[in-house]
């Protein structure tokens, strides 16, 4: 490695990943699982996007809504894991400064994108059950097209200060990324200055953007349990909740790894770190792979058309 990687710079061209620290002799079967999640990952929500868009009984709030999940989960694992794998298969580690720009920009984007996602599925089960009613005249589709604009403008808005804080430090250091992409805390603890402002301003977007999502998903649930609970018999409570066990298990799946990641990153110093490296890809990797799963197994009507769909496929 040249010694441009270590002294003597202040804006690297190029940042050095490199994937694991201290499993780089199992990157050969290590990728294969983590190649094996990227394949479900494009299967799992390609196919959630075209029986949502080819049924039209399907055309409904909450589908539209897992649409704009599928697409987030499409976008955040595409921008980290080709380049994973292609350290992991070709020892490519290099990444020009501006591609890791980018690419930390789209993993903190479409995440708060995905949390604020989460939010308003949250909000389509509590006006389904709490007010059904007027389920179609409170969410038209021109009201779910604001909702969906507003969570990805908050999401492009509240991550754009990221690129600009790590291209205002001067790299001293080194170049050398312990990960397997470009992170905002791992990268601005390469620079030489104070990075507090970074620091301070990475659990702003943790405690006001997803902090916030989770305390309006929580109040949603608090509603929606009560009027479960006010239900007449055991049988009705167990339909209406089903309805909504599918989104809390795709919430579980991305918020607790989530959280976990951010919080061991700052406070983490004594674990080792491979296994914060592991635990962030945890978090951009396993709930892309799981929601066309978790939606796919518990959503009834997908369910129905995916079966006929295979069963047409093997006569």
């Amino acid at each position: 490695m040249s010694d441009s990687n270590t002294t003597g710079f202040t804006n690297p061209s190029t940042f050095i990943l490199l994937g694991i620290p201290g499993l780089e002799a199992a990157y050969v079967w290590l990728a294969i699982p983590f190649c094996l999640m990227y394949v479900i990952v494009l299967l799992g929500n390609f196919i959630i996007l075209f029986i949502v868009k080819f049924e039209p009984s399907l055309h409904m709030p909450m589908y539209y809504f897992l649409c704009m999940l599928a697409v987030t989960d499409l976008v955040l694992s595409t921008s980290t894991l080709p380049k994973m794998l292609s350290i992991f298969w070709f020892n490519s580690r290099e990444i020009k400064f501006s591609a890791c720009l980018a690419q930390l920009y789209f993993v903190h984007s479409f995440s708060v994108m995905e949390s604020g996602i989460f939010m308003a599925m949250a909000y389509d089960r509590y006006v389904a059950i709490c007010n059904p009613l007027r389920h179609s005249t409170i969410l038209t589709y021109v009201v779910v097209a604001k909702i969906g604009l507003a969570a990805a403008l908050r999401g492009s808005i509240i991550a754009l200060p990221y690129p600009f804080l790590v291209r205002r430090w001067p790299y001293c250091r080194t170049n050398i990324i312990s990960h397997t992409h470009c992170e905002h805390m791992y990268v601005v603890k390469l620079a030489c200055g104070d990075i507090s402002i970074s620091s301070s301003y990475g659990l702003f977007v943790l405690f006001c953007g997803k902090g916030l999502d989770i305390f309006f998903i929580a109040m949603s649930y608090i509603q929606i349990l009560r009027a479960i609970f006010k239900l007449p018999t055991k049988d009705a409570r167990l339909k209406i909740f089903g309805t909504c066990s599918s989104h809390l298990c795709a919430i579980l799946a991305f918020y607790i790894p989530g959280f976990f990641s951010s919080f061991t990153q700052r406070f983490g110093q004594n674990m080792a770190m491979h296994f914060h490296v592991l635990i962030g890809n945890v978090y951009l990797l396993v709930p892309p792979m799981l929601n066309p799963i978790i939606y796919g197994v518990r959503t009834k009507e997908i369910r129905e058309k995916l079966l006929p769909f295979f069963t047409r496929k093997q006569t």
